[in-house]
C-alpha cells in the first residue's frame, strides 16, 4: 500500500518563507510531508525541472455579481472558478454584494448557493456593505461573521455604493467590535463626478476620458481620508486597487504615522496605462476600470511597493463585462465613457504576468512571489495555515509551474466569459501547468479535470493583516476610542 496518495516528485519547492529541492507528499487532501526522497505514492507528478508552489489566492474578483448600475458580470462561478484553476488560483474570494434595500442574509444565501453549484475552486466571501443600518452592523454583521464571512467592503463612490463619512466610522468600528476587515474602495466621488461633467459638456465622451475623470489626486484625496477615519478609531483597514504614485505615498506616510492600513494592487497598474484607453471609436472600453491603469512612473512606484511592502497584496479585481450592450456599452454606439461598465478581465492573467514579469526579470524573488498571490491574503483575510502554503497539514493547494513555458495570452485561450483581455498579444515565460486543489487535480496541462460544484466554502478567521501597516497603539487615538465606546 502506497504511503501517499499522491507525490509530487523532484521540483523545487517554494514558499514565501523558503526554497527547497523536495518532494511534497499528499495524504487526505492534506500536506503531509515535504522532503527529498519521500516512499512512493498512489499517484506521482514529476515536477523535475519545475516549481513547486501554493495554489494562488485571489482575494478580490468580482463574480456573477450585478453592479449598482444593473449589470451583470460575464462570469459566473463555474467561467471565473475555471479561468482562475488554469491561471494557477486554487482559492477564489469574491464578493457578496449588498445593495441599497438588501436584506444581507439573503444576499449571502443566494450567492453561497451559486458557488455551491458551480465553483471548481475552493472559496470564500468577503460582503459588499452600500447599506450601513443599524440591522445590517448590530445583527447582519455578527451573524455573517459567525458564518466565516470576517471581510466587508465599502466604497467612497459610485453614487448608489458610497457611504458618507460618519457611515465610514460606523462600519469601522462595528468590524473592529467584530474582529473583521474593512476593505475600502477609495476615489473622491465628487471630483469624478465634477470633471466627469465638465468633460462631457465640451463634448469629450470617448472611453480614453474615463482616464482623466479619475484624477490621481481624487484617488489620493479619499485615500487620505479614509486613513484619516481608520487613525480617529486606531482600526485597520485595507485600501484596495491602489494604482499610483499619491496614492502609495498617502500610504506610505499613514504607516509612518502608525495606523494600521493595509494595500492591495493589481495587474492593470503593473501592465497598463491609460494610454491603452486611446483607442477609435469604442474599443478603448475594454481598457477602462476604476481606478484607471496611469502611467509608466505610476506602474514603477506600484513595482517598488510590492516589493518593499508598502502593498502586500496582489490581486486581479477581475471584473469581466462583455463587450455589447450586456456590458461595456449600454447604449451602444452612443455609449459615453460616464456610461460604460468599469472593470478588466484578469483572474487567469494574474500569477503569469506578475511570474514573468517579477520573477522572470528580477523585480521580486519567487518566494516574494508566493507571499504576493498567496501567503500574505492567507494571512489577511485568516485562512492561514490552511490556505497560502505548503506546511504539513495545510491543504494541498498546489502549482507546479513551468519557469522556462511561454504562452502568448490572447482571447480564445482565456477561460472567462469576457470574450477579450487586456493583455492580448502579450507573451509571458511561465506558466503552471498542473493545478491541484485539496490534492485533487483540477488542470493538468491544458486539460480542465474538475467536476462543476467541486469547489468548497472556506469560512474565514480573524485577519492577520501582513505588510509595513503601523502597529497599532495605546495612544490619544485608543483613549478617544475607549471614551466613545464606554
Amino acid at each position: 500500500m502506497a504511503d501517499f496518495d499522491l507525490v509530487v516528485r523532484g521540483g523545487t519547492v517554494v514558499t514565501a518563507e523558503r526554497t527547497l529541492q523536495a518532494d511534497v507528499g499528499v495524504r487526505g487532501g492534506k500536506v503531509a510531508e515535504v522532503r527529498a526522497g519521500l516512499p512512493a505514492g498512489a499517484t506521482e507528478i514529476d515536477a523535475r525541472g519545475k516549481l513547486v508552489m501554493p495554489g494562488g489566492i485571489d482575494s478580490h474578483c468580482h463574480v456573477e455579481q450585478r453592479s449598482s448600475s444593473g449589470v451583470m458580470c460575464a462570469d459566473d462561478f463555474y467561467s471565473a472558478s475555471v479561468a482562475a484553476a488554469f491561471g494557477g488560483t486554487t482559492t477564489i474570494m469574491p464578493f457578496a454584494a449588498q445593495h441599497r434595500g438588501d436584506s444581507i442574509p439573503a444576499v449571502v444565501d443566494d450567492y453561497a448557493k451559486r458557488a455551491a453549484e458551480k465553483a471548481v475552486v475552493d472559496y470564500a466571501f468577503h460582503l459588499i456593505v452600500s447599506d450601513p443600518t443599524p440591522q445590517a452592523l448590530q445583527e447582519d454583521l455578527p451573524a455573517m461573521v459567525k458564518r466565516g464571512i470576517t471581510s466587508l467592503k465599502i466604497y467612497t463612490t459610485y453614487e448608489l455604493l458610497r457611504l458618507k463619512d460618519d457611515e465610514v466610522l460606523d462600519v469601522l468600528l462595528a468590524a473592529d467590535r467584530e474582529r473583521a476587515l474593512v476593505m475600502v474602495h477609495a476615489e473622491n466621488h465628487e471630483v469624478i463626478q465634477w470633471i466627469a461633467r465638465r468633460l462631457l459638456e465640451r463634448g469629450h465622451k470617448a472611453p480614453k476620458f474615463h482616464a482623466t475623470s479619475h484624477h490621481p489626486i481624487a484617488e489620493a484625496e479619499a485615500t487620505h481620508r479614509v486613513i484619516s477615519l481608520t487613525r480617529l478609531l486606531d482600526v485597520p483597514a485595507l485600501i484596495v486597487h491602489v494604482s499610483g504614485i499619491e496614492a502609495i505615498e498617502a500610504i506610505r506616510a499613514g504607516q509612518k504615522l502608525g495606523a494600521s492600513i493595509h494595500a492591495e494592487s493589481c495587474p492593470q497598474y503593473l501592465f497598463l496605462t491609460a494610454d491603452d484607453a486611446d483607442k477609435p471609436g469604442l474599443e478603448g472600453a475594454k481598457w477602462c476600470c476604476s481606478p484607471p491603469p496611469r502611467d509608466a512612473r505610476s506602474q514603477e512606484a506600484v513595482w517598488q511597493a510590492l516589493k518593499d511592502g508598502t502593498i502586500g497584496i496582489y490581486s486581479s479585481d477581475h471584473a469581466p463585462y462583455r463587450f455589447d450592450a450586456t456590458g461595456k456599452l449600454p447604449h451602444g454606439e452612443a455609449t459615453t465613457f460616464k456610461e460604460m461598465a468599469n472593470g478588466v478581465p484578469g483572474i487567469q492573467a494574474r500569477m503569469p504576468l506578475l511570474f514573468s514579469e517579477g520573477v522572470g526579470k528580477g523585480r521580486i524573488t519567487p518566494n516574494e512571489f508566493v507571499a504576493l498571490t498567496a501567503t500574505n491574503h492567507a494571512r489577511m483575510y485568516g485562512i492561514a495555515p490552511r490556505k497560502g502554503t505548503l506546511d504539513p497539514g495545510a491543504d494541498a493547494d498546489i502549482a507546479v509551474w513551468d519557469p522556462q513555458r511561454e504562452v502568448t495570452l490572447s482571447a480564445s485561450m482565456m477561460k472567462d466569459n469576457a470574450g477579450y483581455t487586456p493583455y492580448e498579444g502579450r507573451t509571458v515565460k511561465g506558466w503552471p501547468v498542473q493545478v491541484l486543489v485539496r490534492g485533487q487535480l483540477v488542470v493538468d496541462d491544458g486539460r480542465l479535470l474538475a467536476a462543476r460544484g467541486s469547489g468548497r466554502f472556506i469560512p474565514c478567521g480573524t485577519p492577520a493583516p501582513v505588510a509595513r501597516a503601523g502597529e497599532r497603539r495605546d495612544n490619544a487615538a485608543g483613549a478617544f476610542r475607549r471614551l466613545i465606546d464606554s
